[in-house]
C-alpha cells in the first residue's frame, strides 16, 4: 500500500522544543520544589500532557503549575526553539508533492502556532490536531484517527512520525505505520524497544520511505 499521508509530533520531531521544554519544566519546579529537581528528573516529562504530568507531582497545584510553565514557556519561546536538520526541506518537499499532511500534538493550539509559524512551517499542514480536540491524548489512537479523518486518509497509507514512544503506540493502536525519530532527547534505544516500523537519522529520510 502506497504511502500518501504523513502525521507528524510536534515538538522534538519538527521543532527543537527541548531546551525550552527542559528550562519551563526546570523554572517551574524550581519556583514551587527549590532543588528538588535536576534535568534527568524533567526527561520522563517529555511527549506527556503537561497537566497529566504536573498532576502527578502535585494534583492540588496541578493548574497552578501549568499556568507558571506556559507562562516561561510562551515567554521565552522564540529565544529557546530552534529548526532540526533537513525538516523544513523535507516537509516543503511533500507538501509540494501533494501528499496530505497534519500535526498531531499535545500541546494547546496558541504555542502550536507559534512554534509553526517560527519554523516557517504553517503553510504546509491541512490539519492540526491540538490537546485540546481530543478527549484522550496520546498514547490512545484518538488524536492520530481524528487527524485521519479529518485528511480523509486511510491508516494503511499513513506514516506517523515521532519522537516519543506517545506518537509510535498512538499510530500502531490506529493502525498506522510508524516511523521513530533517531534524534529523540529519550534516545533511539528507548523509541526501538516499541518496534517503530522506520527509524529516521534525518527528517529527509522520508522522502525515499514514501518512495517504496
Amino acid at each position: 500500500m502506497k504511502i500518501n499521508t504523513l502525521l507528524f509530533d510536534l515538538d522534538g520531531t519538527l521543532i527543537n522544543t527541548n531546551e525550552l521544554i527542559m528550562q519551563s519544566f526546570l523554572h517551574t519546579l524550581e519556583t514551587y520544589y527549590p532543588g528538588k529537581y535536576k534535568r534527568e528528573d524533567v526527561v520522563p516529562f517529555f511527549g506527556e500532557p503537561l497537566y497529566g504530568s504536573f498532576a502527578n507531582i502535585d494534583s492540588e497545584k496541578a493548574d497552578e503549575l501549568v499556568a507558571c510553565y506556559r507562562k516561561h514557556n510562551i515567554e521565552h519561546h522564540d529565544e529557546l526553539v530552534e529548526e532540526f536538520e533537513t525538516v523544513y526541506e523535507t516537509i516543503k518537499t511533500l507538501h509540494e508533492q501533494g501528499y496530505k499532511l497534519g500535526i498531531v500534538t499535545t500541546k494547546a493550539q496558541p504555542v502550536v502556532d507559534m512554534g509553526m509559524k517560527l519554523a516557517r512551517l504553517h503553510h504546509f499542514f491541512e490539519v492540526v490536531v491540538t490537546i485540546g480536540d481530543v478527549e484522550n491524548a496520546k498514547p490512545h489512537p484518538e488524536p492520530v484517527e481524528k487527524a485521519l479523518t479529518l485528511l480523509h486518509a486511510k491508516p494503511e497509507e499513513t506514516i506517523m512520525v515521532g519522537d516519543n514512544h506517545h506518537d509510535i503506540v498512538s499510530g500502531q493502536r490506529a493502525g498506522t505505520k510508524t516511523a521513530a525519530v533517531a534524534w529523540t532527547v529519550k534516545g533511539r534505544e528507548y523509541l526501538e524497544a516499541y518496534n517503530p516500523d522506520y527509524m529516521l537519522e534525518k527528517m529527509s529520510d522520508l522522502l525515499q520511505i514514501v518512495k517504496e
